[in-house]
């Protein structure tokens, strides 16, 4: 082991929180604070991704490109945009080991290594396809959470339901019969016994925003206002069943990452692929529909980001090993 030191690791995206946040964990897994480099293309060259050029101002030659040297060992990358950069990364710093997560929509796209979801259409050498997607959910962060959680969320008595609410997505949306219908469901779980930790995102509408800061006034309610520490781990690790919306797979994986049963609240619209993620999910966790179909019972937490780990340091050191052979 002592040929290998740490790799230095970059990661490559156009900063949105849902695609930096899952590399970041992979970066934590294998031991290495990364460099996170965010891409920001003019319009003209975004509108060519993935299969154009990346802009001319990010030239490798540029020092203010996410693409500039010092090249890393390991580059990691997502994001429709994100593809031509690492396919430019990758010829001009042929020995960083590549790595690019989900469907890149091209053969052309400079990755070593691809890591989609069973959803995803990419199957071959080179690819490695996990259930979840990776996540900063680890057993070892889960378990501080537990012990460092405010006090709060501790005294708030059992039985206690994480809700993960997301919000209007490319194939969601949250229309007012869905609001009411959730907002009642939520209201049904309190009565019955529940006490109740909700998060929000970026892309909760505002109707269902306040709906949950009027509902929030309720003693059995915490609600994350969005200032401070994101409570996300802490919710995870003291949860009994996590509650979550189903325009996220993201969400749902960190939700399996728990090991606790995942309820799905399935606003309006849907696609065939989160139906394949969620049948694919449900045979290593328990997962149920809410309100009307719950699962029960733990099971042993799901997350694939170990494996991603280890499956990229070893494409790694096999390409050191390579070039110190030749």
């Amino acid at each position: 082991m002592s040929q290998f030191p740490r790799p230095s690791i970059r990661i490559l995206t156009d900063g949105k929180a849902g695609d930096e946040q899952p590399l970041i964990g992979i970066a934590e897994a294998i031991g290495v604070e990364p460099d996170i480099r965010r891409i920001a293309p003019r319009a003209f060259y975004a509108s060519l991704m993935p299969w154009g050029p990346i802009d001319p101002k990010d030239r490798s030659t540029n020092p203010a490109s996410p693409i500039a040297p010092p090249f890393p060992d390991i580059c990691l990358a997502t994001g429709r945009r994100a593809v031509a950069y690492l396919r430019a990364l990758k010829k001009a710093s042929p020995d960083t080991f590549t790595v690019f997560f989900k469907d890149p929509r091209t053969r052309y796209h400079g990755a070593d290594l691809l890591v989609v979801q069973t959803h995803d259409a990419p199957r071959g050498q080179n690819i490695l396809v996990t259930p979840t997607a990776p996540n900063r959910m680890s057993a070892a962060r889960l378990s501080e959470a537990r012990e460092t959680a405010p006090d709060h969320l501790k005294h708030l008595p059992s039985p206690r339901s994480a809700v993960l609410i997301g919000g209007d997505s490319r194939h969601h949306r949250f229309s007012q019969e869905d609001i009411e219908r959730l907002m009642h469901a939520l209201d049904k779980r309190i009565h019955s016994g529940h006490r109740l930790m909700i998060t929000t995102s970026r892309r909760t509408p505002k109707s269902l925003a306040d709906a949950l800061a009027a509902f929030s006034k309720e003693d059995a309610v915490a609600l994350w206002d969005g200032t401070g520490q994101n409570p996300l781990p802490a919710y995870l690790a003291l949860a009994d069943e996590i509650i979550v919306t189903a325009d996220s797979t993201n969400m749902i994986g960190e939700a399996a990452a728990s090991g606790r049963p995942i309820q799905v609240f399935h606003p309006q619209g849907g696609h065939r692929k989160l139906d394949t993620f969620l049948s694919a999910i449900s045979e290593v966790a328990r997962v149920g529909i809410f309100p009307d179909a719950p699962a029960s019972g733990n099971y042993p937490p799901v997350n694939a980001t170990p494996l991603i780990a280890e499956t990229i340091m070893d494409g790694w050191k096999r390409k050191v090993s390579s070039r110190n052979t030749t």
